[in-house]
């Protein structure tokens, strides 16, 4: 009989077996998905952002940047808004108008790029450390929320708008510091230094990121030194209430040392607590900001298929209100990052429904780091549920629940992604000041003044050709307005106007018709012309001379 051994082969020719060809490449899946996303969507939200006017806000952001290419860093003689940019938007624009020079299609790229970026980052958050199912679940639930930024109001705060959206992808990166199994060194260290960048360019990062992981981090040392965890867990969290502090410090000191080194001053948005008996009024701005930011706004909405996904948004704004109760009620047994949000998304809606800052619908841009947050908490709590093992022991019941659940939830994606193509179908807005740049220039007339949303956004989509300067009313007269301006830009002695602007059309962005005080100012007119709802006042020497001059008697 032979021996058995010999029906085997030698223990030297035994190779490990291969994996499967395709098995590798699932490395590369998820980096593949997102490229292939980002340029996908960067193209949608350009074309996106085509469908909304661009306005002198933008319009000041890209000749600050021009001004930035042409050497003057800091901003020499500028004053800014209540929100610089100075570290995050206006270092894009230089970047893309040192490629395109300056434009009014700079304002549409910044949009896409910043949109886009934001809503990777928010995939990447909400993914976690997720893979499969419950990863691409929660990628979904998350990018579906944000997928399709609502025509008109919706593309103006997430958009195109000048605001805070901007803001919310630094503090992004650095909640993808913050969220990490074990604790680093260098952890405290970059979220205190991304905090302070990002606080440098807009102070709204103080109550929404700084504050929070400060809160956050003392609640996990206190609850680290109760549970007796040892002095490691305790100091680390400790480190990143010091972050925070030097955070905090870091924007303090920014604001002198610039204008100590002869750079930019920021103007001062009066900010006051509301009355008690405004409440109401408030909440319900407070309520409409928030549907106008998750694509539900029935405000100024036309048409069946418009309505029609507004309604279905509100699946969006329900599953993010759940993501969030959810994170509060289980609130000591979530991530750090998690948490930081919840405390964050509840700090920016009491900001604002208590503020004077509840205004107006349009300023939801106040509190547009509600909505990438929010997809977040939602992906990371609802995501896990939905896509729970079936090993795993469950009541028939419930399984058909999570499974109805789930089919819901695709079709409401579906359902977002017919509306972004039908509202990539709509046609894109031209330039707003266009006509009025090129009556301008085809009448010879190239310096003069007009009111603050006709000025700059001239002299952009102009190319410089023309240049408008903003005035504002002040008592019976007319002054340089002090917001987003240069001041050399009115200095009589080396520049030149001899008309003004004024805008009869109805609208926020549009109406602007001091006619007593601009004659009571520079007198009468040596012509008047009109062309559409402009009237072009006319003189026949360089008022910026009588401006200075009534501003002097008038201060």
């Amino acid at each position: 009989m032979p021996d058995g051994s010999a029906s085997h082969p030698d223990q030297d020719d035994v190779r490990p077996a291969r994996p499967p060809w395709w098995r590798p490449g699932r490395r590369l899946a998820w980096p593949a998905g997102f490229a292939v996303a980002a340029a996908v969507l960067f193209f949608a939200y350009l074309r996106l952002s085509n469908t909304y006017p661009e306005n002198s806000d933008e319009a000041n952001l890209g000749l600050q940047a021009w001004d930035m290419l042409h050497g003057n860093l800091l901003l020499h003689g500028w004053m800014l808004s209540d929100v610089s940019f100075f570290t995050t938007e206006l270092p894009q624009y230089m970047l893309l108008e040192l490629v395109g020079g300056l434009n009014n299609g700079t304002f549409h790229l910044a949009a896409a790029m910043t949109y886009t970026l934001a809503l990777l980052l928010v995939a990447v958050l909400a993914r976690g450390r997720a893979d499969g199912r419950q990863g691409l679940a929660q990628v979904l639930i998350a990018g579906g929320i944000m997928l399709a930024p609502q025509l008109g109001v919706g593309v103006f705060i997430l958009l195109l708008t000048v605001g805070h959206f901007g803001t919310s992808v630094p503090l992004l990166v650095t909640l993808l510091v913050l969220d990490r199994d074990q604790p680093h060194w260098y952890v405290p260290v970059l979220a205190g230094l991304l905090l302070a960048w990002a606080s440098i360019a807009d102070t709204l990062v103080l109550p929404v990121g700084v504050a929070p992981l400060a809160v956050v981090a003392l609640a996990r040392a206190a609850g680290a030194l109760i549970a007796h965890r040892g002095w490691r867990p305790i100091g680390y969290q400790l480190s990143l209430v010091a972050a925070a502090g030097a955070a905090a410090g870091i924007w303090a000191g920014s604001g002198p040392i610039i204008r100590a080194l002869g750079g930019f001053a920021v103007a001062r948005v009066p900010f006051h607590v509301i009355a008690w008996s405004g409440l109401a009024a408030h909440t319900r701005t407070a309520g409409l900001s928030m549907l106008a930011l998750f694509g539900a706004s029935f405000q100024g909405t036309h048409g069946e298929p418009a309505v029609a996904f507004a309604v279905l948004h509100l699946a969006g704004v329900a599953v993010a209100a759940l993501g969030l109760i959810v994170t509060i009620g289980r609130f000591f047994r979530r991530s750090l990052a998690e948490q930081v949000m919840a405390v964050a998304i509840v700090a920016s809606l009491v900001l604002y429904l208590g503020s004077n800052f509840s205004s107006g619908i349009l300023n939801g841009r106040e509190i547009a780091v509600v909505l990438p947050f929010s997809a977040i908490l939602a992906a990371r709590t609802i995501g896990p549920w939905l896509t729970r093992p079936a090993a795993l022991p469950a009541s028939p019941r419930s399984s058909w629940f999570r499974r109805s659940m789930a089919s819901l939830l695709l079709f409401v994606l579906a359902g977002y992604a017919a509306g972004l193509g039908y509202q990539l179908t709509q046609p894109t807005v031209p330039a707003a000041m266009a006509p009025l740049a090129s009556w301008l220039s085809d009448h010879h007339l190239t310096r003069g003044l007009s009111g603050y949303w006709q000025s700059s956004s001239v002299t952009v989509d102009s190319r410089g050709k023309v240049t408008l300067r903003a005035i504002t009313n002040h008592f019976s007269g007319v002054v340089p307005y002090q917001w987003e301006s240069k001041a050399s830009w009115y200095d009589w002695r080396t520049q030149y106007a001899n008309f003004v602007v004024l805008q009869n059309q109805p609208g926020y962005f549009s109406n602007w018709t001091p006619t007593h005080e601009i004659t009571d100012v520079f007198g009468r007119p040596a012509a008047t012309y009109h062309t559409g709802p402009y009237t072009i006042m006319v003189w026949d020497r360089n008022i910026l001379v009588t401006l200075h001059q009534w501003e002097q008697a008038a201060s």
